[in-house]
């Protein structure tokens, strides 16, 4: 499975390993909703049903924390997802530029966007997330990231 994910979606090795950042939400019009730390592990299992695994870890400056897993799987040439808060499928430009079309289970009428590109030297990356709720753009995710380990 992790071979033929690589196949189709080849720039998405470069992802893998741990990464740490900060994620931005902003409303329609830019003004500052929320901001969190995040570590994000992308893993590509060797064996199993799973040709992707993300591992997410958010804390706020208030202590709280969420940790996520999200298991995704090769299908007609994508990555899918079928999680409690969300589903939908990846795919990767032929720049290498990750993209994905999300849906929302937790916020009726909800969906997202998002673009994920990652610098010439591998070290750093950008996430961009626009969010519609029954088609109108409300919120947009701007996250930074840097690499802290290969696996």
């Amino acid at each position: 499975m992790q071979a033929e994910l690589l196949e189709v979606m080849p720039g998405l090795a470069r992802h893998q390993g741990t990464w740490q950042g900060i994620y931005r939400h902003v409303d329609a019009v830019g003004a500052p909703i929320d901001q969190h730390r995040v570590t994000v592990r992308c893993e590509f299992p060797a064996h199993g049903p799973h040709a992707y695994i993300q591992h997410n870890h958010f804390v706020w400056d208030d202590g709280r924390e969420h940790r996520a897993v999200l298991p995704g799987v090769l299908r007609d040439g994508k990555l899918w997802w079928d999680v409690e808060t969300f589903h939908g499928y990846s795919w990767e430009t032929h720049d290498g530029i990750l993209m994905l079309n999300l849906t929302r289970k937790d916020e009726p009428g909800a969906n997202f966007f998002e673009m994920i590109t990652i610098g010439s030297t591998g070290q750093f990356r950008s996430r961009t997330w626009q969010w519609f709720r029954d088609g109108k753009l409300y919120r947009r995710t701007l996250c930074d990231e840097e690499r802290v380990s290969n696996n």
